[in-house]
């Protein structure tokens, strides 16, 4: 009876011990996003998971253009996303620190940040624009010379800042850290416009009634590389493994799907009348 009842014992240890490693092993690796999530209609914060927004780490939900470009990597990876919600500067730090594993945050693979990181294939591909007062002084411009005296400024840190100086006789302003703070800025009259890729333009108008934006033909706007318009995903130095699971995961995302992300994106984001 002894006998039989410690052959029992381990029988049960081991189909415990073997049922505890199953568990164990069938976690999913965690895909851990970093991204502003105050960059409609890219990514932003809200409330609920209405629209199929996916938690924050830290508390509320993501919903945007990167975040369904992230759940789609995700899941192409097999991997659990964990949406890491980290402000503009300190994007860069926290995948080369290991605290995130990829910026997927309207980030434009330029040459500067490709010394610190590597990129994907781009994953969206814009134009600069310039968003204005919808009735000011420069809602009919037509090129950048009619700007000339004009105050603009653009996001803290990015190439956006750095085209202003080819708009003869800017008043160029100091750069500000989030579109928001922009938005307030223009509607208050403290700057006359920002630079933009459109979709952010787009979408701040559909939020905003006093906005608008002045796009520009060819020959009469920004001059800008292939490179400073494009959005890649962002992965630590040295991945070419990584990188190129990711540009295989995007290739299999067709433009059609694109244009619907982002057209829902901008219909679905958060309306902050100012």
């Amino acid at each position: 009876m002894k006998k039989t009842l410690a052959i029992a014992l381990a029988l049960a240890l081991m189909l415990s011990f073997v049922s505890c490693s199953t568990a164990g092993t069938s976690e999913k690796q965690q895909l851990k996003v970093g991204m502003e999530c105050n960059y409609t209609p890219f990514n932003w914060t809200q409330m609920d998971d209405s629209n199929n927004a996916v938690s924050i780490s830290t508390g509320g939900y993501a919903g945007g253009y990167d975040v369904e470009i992230a759940k789609l990597l995700a899941e192409a990876l097999d991997r659990e996303l964990v949406i890491v919600k980290t402000e503009w500067d300190g994007l860069i730090p926290a995948l080369n620190s290991g605290k995130i594993d990829v910026v997927i945050a309207g980030m434009s693979p330029t040459a500067k940040r490709a010394e610190s990181v590597d990129f994907s294939d781009p994953y969206y591909e814009s134009e600069l624009v310039l968003v204005v007062n919808k009735d000011g002084a420069y809602a009919s411009a037509t090129s950048l010379a009619d700007f000339s005296g004009a105050k603009i400024t653009a996001q803290l840190n990015t190439f956006h800042y750095t085209v202003i100086d080819q708009i003869p006789g800017v008043a160029k302003q100091t750069a500000m850290e989030t579109f928001p703070a922009m938005i307030v800025a223009l509607n208050s009259g403290k700057i006359d416009g920002y630079v933009s890729e459109r979709p952010g333009a787009v979408s701040a108008m559909a939020a905003n009634s006093g906005i608008s934006y002045v796009e520009f033909e060819e020959g009469k706007g920004f001059e800008a590389s292939k490179e400073d318009v494009a959005i890649s995903v962002a992965v630590k130095k040295g991945s070419e493994e990584f990188v190129q699971s990711i540009n295989d995961a995007l290739a299999a995302i067709s433009q059609e799907t694109r244009e619907e992300m982002m057209n829902a994106a901008v219909e679905n984001q958060p309306i902050n009348e100012e």
